[in-house]
């Protein structure tokens, strides 16, 4: 068995093992088992690779030649496992969308794989030969157009969900799906190699060396995906309450004015925005009136919706104590103690809501106090 086999099965030996795991690992269940079907089918691919690669011949060349066609089902396996990760939607039938690209190199491939096998061996001794076989250059062209779409249509969606993420929460760093830059880096990486392969014809640039950084990135989403944490799905929008509800509670009577001065009084002498995992559905416990009203309030007294109110009061916590020379912590231990558990999430939300960062603010404040005590 040459190297690159020995490789490959390797690969595909890993990448059963993750599916196995990942098919069964309750966390984001949904997700990982698309990504566990996404890895089973790589782990497919190398095995059929490992086999030709090790003794090429017409047997394995059909297969060989339709596991090729797989790649047009990896980029939308990507996109399609962002999507269940950050909606918690389960994969329907509108999803068979998705294959199309597939479906589309099956049709245009079908003589090849359909063809007897006497057909099939001519074939592979003209190949074997060296002769040129008329391969349709736009097909290759199709599919990294195809598979890149599906790849950068999963970080936008990324990016959209983190900045969902950063709005609403302020653990969010722990949450943001930094394995799926990773994993869409390795991909990148994957297919930059095949188009240099395509363009330029180095040497050691060859299609088994294509496959070879397919093993790598199993190795990588191995590693990646089995420490993801629990990731909070996009929340959807907020249902309209039945309008005998809107009736009997409309905003401008006393049950909205008691549910206003109720959450600051909650905000004020309990200080709820402390908690890091606040929901408004807790918070609506607390106050006693139902969740629908004390969204309703929030929105449409607080200037904002729930995560920015209490991002507010979290920010509004943390410039108090950034402006007492007394208090000696670090901004980071202020902003842990006011409800943030995230550096980037609580920097960002406080230059969007004072202008300033945090150590300017501080060093500003700090800069007048010191004004101050200079005698005359």
């Amino acid at each position: 068995m040459n190297t690159w086999s020995l490789l490959y099965v390797v690969g595909a030996s890993q990448a059963a093992l993750l599916a196995l795991a990942l098919w069964r690992r309750p966390l984001n269940a949904e997700a990982n088992r698309v990504l566990a079907v996404w890895i089973a089918l790589i782990g497919i691919d190398l095995v059929v690779k490992a086999a030709y690669f090790h003794a090429p011949g017409p047997a394995l060349f059909k297969p060989y030649r339709f596991v090729g066609l797989f790649p047009f089902l990896y980029g939308a396996f990507f996109y399609v496992y962002v999507r269940v990760l950050t909606q918690a939607r389960p994969v329907g039938w509108h999803d068979v969308r998705h294959l199309a690209g597939f479906a589309f190199a099956l049709v245009v491939k079908a003589g090849m794989l359909l063809q007897s096998q006497a057909e099939t061996e001519a074939y592979f001794a003209r190949l074997a030969a060296g002769e040129p076989m008329g391969d349709r250059w736009w097909f290759d062209i199709a599919l990294y157009a195809y598979s890149l779409s599906y790849i950068v249509a999963a970080l936008v969606r990324v990016r959209r969900y983190r900045r969902g993420l950063l709005a609403r929460r302020s653990d969010a760093d722990a949450m943001s799906l930094r394995w799926i830059d990773a994993m869409a880096a390795s991909q990148i990486v994957i297919w930059c190699i095949a188009t240099a392969h395509w363009l330029v014809r180095v040497r050691w640039i060859d299609y088994p060396l294509i496959y070879g950084a397919v093993v790598a990135w199993v190795f990588v989403v191995g590693y990646l995906s089995l420490r993801q944490n629990v990731i909070p799905a996009a929340p959807a929008p907020d249902p309209q309450p039945p309008a005998a509800s809107l009736d009997e509670a409309p905003l401008d009577d006393a049950r909205g004015a008691a549910v206003e001065s109720r959450l600051a009084q909650l905000m004020s002498q309990e200080a709820l925005y402390r908690e890091p995992a606040l929901t408004i559905g807790q918070l609506a416990r607390r106050s006693g009136y139902p969740e629908y009203l004390v969204s309703a309030v929030i929105n449409r007294r607080c200037d904002g919706n729930f995560w920015e109110y209490i991002n507010r009061l979290r920010i509004e916590a943390v410039r108090e104590r950034l402006a007492d020379a007394n208090d000696a912590r670090t901004i980071l231990d202020i902003a842990y103690d006011c409800g943030f558990t995230s550096k980037s999430t609580f920097n960002a939300a406080f230059k969007r809501q004072l202008g300033l960062t945090p150590s300017a603010y501080r060093g500003r404040h700090a800069a007048t106090a010191a004004i101050r005590t200079v005698p005359d």
